[in-house]
C-alpha cells in the first residue's frame, strides 16, 4: 500500500509554489506556476487546484492517495472558515478559499498565514525536528514568525499570534515608526530593511564607513563589512542582534520553547550573528526559561512554506 501524500501550496503575488510531501515531511516534488494575480480571485484559486493536481500526477501517483491540501497565504485570514479577509499583495480579498477548493479537489483543505506555515515546516521537517515546542523567526524584508507548541501552530484570538516582528522592543528615544503604524517594533531594526536603513542613515551622517562606497546597498553588504572590521557596520549588526536576543528573552518567559529557529536572508550571516543573539538572550532570560534552549539556523530555506502548508493537514 502506498504511503499517503500531503500537498502544500504557498501562494505568492507572482508565483504559486506547490510541494508534495510524505508523512514525515519529506519533500517528494515541487512545482511552480504563475499566480495570475491580475486575473482575479477565481483564477488564482483555479490555479491552486490545477497546480496541486498536476504536481501529484507528475509524481505518477494517484490523487486518491492525497490526504489533503494546505494553503499558505500572506494576509489577514479567517482561518476556521478558510476565508481571506485581506491580502495586501494578492487579489484574494474576501475569497472563500476552502469553499472554492474542497468541491474541486475532493479533499480536506486548510489555510493559514504564510509565516505560520513556514514555521510549521521547520518544526515538522526542518530545524525543529524532534522538538515539540519551538519559535521561528524569519528575517527578510520584514521580521516574520511563528510559534509552535505541542507540535501545533499557535494562532491566537484574531490569528495574530506569532507576529514577532511587531514586538515593541526598541526604547522610545531610539524608536521609529514601523510599517504597521506603531513605534519601536523589532522589524524596524532587525529586518533586512531595518539594517539597510540604519546603514544609509550612518552614511548620510558622514560616518567613517566603507558602506559609503556601496551602490544599491543590501543587508549582506552591511554584514560583510561588519565581518571585515568596519566599526559602523559592526555596530548596526550588533544592534539588530541585540534586539533579536531581547525579543527572544520576552518570548521565552511567555511560551518557553526548547528551540528558536532563525531563517530568512539575514540569517545567512551565520555564527557572526548567532553568537551575538545568544549572548544577549542568555543575559536577559531567567535561567528557568533559558536552560537547554537552543538558537539555531533554519534548514528548509524557500521550501519551508510548502512543507509547512502540507503539514497543516497532518499537524496543523
Amino acid at each position: 500500500m502506498s504511503e499517503k501524500l500531503y500537498v502544500g501550496v504557498d501562494v505568492g503575488g507572482t508565483t504559486i509554489k506547490v510541494g508534495v510531501c510524505n508523512p514525515e515531511g519529506g519533500l517528494l516534488h515541487t512545482y511552480e506556476g504563475p499566480t495570475e494575480n491580475d486575473k482575479g480571485a477565481e483564477r488564482i484559486m483555479e490555479n491552486i487546484a490545477a497546480y496541486a493536481q498536476l504536481s501529484v500526477s507528475r509524481l505518477s501517483r494517484s490523487w486518491d492517495e492525497v490526504e489533503g491540501v494546505g494553503v499558505g497565504i500572506a494576509g489577514f485570514l479567517d482561518i476556521p472558515n478558510g476565508v481571506v479577509v485581506l491580502a495586501p499583495n494578492l487579489n484574494l480579498n474576501n475569497a472563500r478559499v476552502k469553499d472554492f477548493l474542497i468541491p474541486r479537489l475532493g479533499k480536506p483543505v486548510l489555510i493559514n498565514n504564510d509565516a505560520n506555515v513556514a514555521a510549521l515546516g521547520e518544526a515538522w521537517a526542518g530545524a525543529g525536528r524532534g522538538v515539540s515546542d519551538c519559535v521561528v523567526y524569519t528575517l527578510g524584508t520584514g521580521v516574520g514568525g511563528g510559534v509552535i507548541i505541542n507540535g501545533r501552530i499557535v494562532e491566537g484570538h484574531n490569528a495574530a499570534a506569532g507576529e514577532l516582528g511587531h514586538i515593541a522592543i526598541v526604547p522610545d528615544l531610539e524608536a521609529i515608526q514601523c510599517g504597521c503604524g506603531k513605534m519601536g517594533c523589532l522589524e524596524t531594526v532587525s529586518s533586512a530593511t531595518g539594517i539597510i536603513r540604519m546603514a544609509k542613515d550612518a552614511v548620510a551622517r558622514g560616518e567613517n564607513t566603507t558602506l559609503s562606497l556601496v551602490d544599491n546597498m543590501m543587508a549582506k553588504d552591511v554584514i560583510d563589512a561588519a565581518k571585515a572590521g568596519d566599526e559602523v557596520a559592526a555596530r548596526i549588526v550588533n544592534r539588530a542582534a541585540y534586539y533579536l536576543g531581547k525579543s527572544m528573552a520576552v518570548v521565552a518567559v511567555v511560551v518557553n520553547p526548547q528551540r528558536f529557529i532563525i531563517g530568512g536572508g539575514v540569517s545567512k550571516a551565520g555564527e557572526y550573528l548567532f553568537e551575538q543573539i545568544r549572548e544577549v538572550f542568555y543575559k536577559y532570560t531567567p535561567s528557568g526559561a533559558s536552560k537547554g534552549v537552543e538558537i539555531v539556523p533554519a534548514e528548509l530555506g524557500n521550501n519551508a512554506g510548502v512543507v509547512g502548508a502540507a503539514g497543516l493537514i497532518l499537524r496543523g
